[in-house]
C-alpha cells in the first residue's frame, strides 16, 4: 500500500486495538476516509475478539489449562499485532490472519 495512507492511518489502526471500544472509534472515524491500512488492523483486532471469546468458551467448559493456553496464545498475538500497527506495516497474524481478512472483507 502506499505510505500516505499508511501515515495518516497509524493511529486509528493503533487504537483499534486498545479495547473493543477503541476498534468501534477507529472503524467509525474511519467511514468516511475509508483509509485500508485501518481497516486491514480493524479486520485483525475482530479475529482477535473472537479469539478471546473462544479462550473463554474454552476455558469454562472444555479445560481450564487449554483455555488458559488459548488465552495467551491471543494475548502474545494481540502484542504482535499492535507493534505491526504501530510500526506501520501490514503484517497479517501468523495462522488465522488470512481468514480474518477474508472473513471480514466486507468491512471496507
Amino acid at each position: 500500500m502506499r505510505q500516505p495512507e499508511i501515515k495518516d492511518g497509524k493511529t486509528l489502526a493503533t487504537v483499534a486495538y486498545i479495547t473493543p471500544l477503541g476498534l468501534l472509534i477507529a472503524i467509525s472515524l474511519n467511514l468516511e476516509k475509508k483509509n485500508p491500512y485501518i481497516f486491514f488492523h480493524a479486520r485483525q483486532m475482530i479475529g482477535l475478539i473472537i479469539m478471546v471469546g473462544v479462550s473463554n468458551i474454552c476455558e469454562k467448559h472444555v479445560n481450564s489449562w487449554f483455555g488458559t493456553a488459548l488465552w495467551f496464545i491471543t494475548f502474545v498475538s494481540w502484542i504482535y499485532c499492535l507493534i505491526y500497527a504501530i510500526i506501520g506495516e501490514y503484517k497479517l497474524l501468523p495462522f488465522l490472519g488470512h481468514y480474518f481478512q477474508d472473513w471480514f472483507k466486507n468491512l471496507k
